[in-house]
């Protein structure tokens, strides 16, 4: 039993689970969005704000505003004016959790949107940390 530090460490790894490593909790689902004519169809939307932890209203806002096209929601998906391509959705989205979901300090996904007069703020349950963040 005259195994180094090192090497032991390195057995040990071995034996824990690959999901052990991963670092993602917030797995987002990728965009699945269907073009007819010139309206863009994002059948998952409301998966998405749910995983994100977000009103509906609140990304279909910031995604309209950030396409410069007016977006609705049917249902379980949501509709906009034009054609817009998967990478460019799932890029915005991105953007938004960036924005309004993680936390910028702990860099954790477990905050919400609170407002307190007129301003808006990021507040993290992990942490406590309380960031504005811009109106849409």
């Amino acid at each position: 039993m005259d195994l180094k530090y090192e090497e032991m460490l390195e057995e040990a790894y071995k034996q824990l689970p690959s999901e052990v490593f991963r670092r993602e909790r917030l797995e987002v689902p990728k965009a699945s969005s269907v073009t007819f004519g010139s309206r863009t169809f994002l059948n998952n939307f409301k998966d998405i704000c749910e995983v994100l932890n977000r009103d509906p209203e609140h990304v279909l806002r910031y995604l309209s505003k950030e396409m410069a096209t007016s977006g609705s929601i049917e249902g379980s998906r949501a509709v906009f004016q034009g054609r817009f391509e998967d990478e460019e959705i799932n890029r915005l989205i991105r953007r938004y959790m960036e924005e309004f979901v993680i936390c910028p300090i702990c860099k954790r996904p477990d905050t919400k949107i609170i407002k307190e007069k007129r301003f808006n703020f990021l507040v993290c349950e992990a942490c406590g940390a309380k960031s504005p963040v811009r109106r849409i």
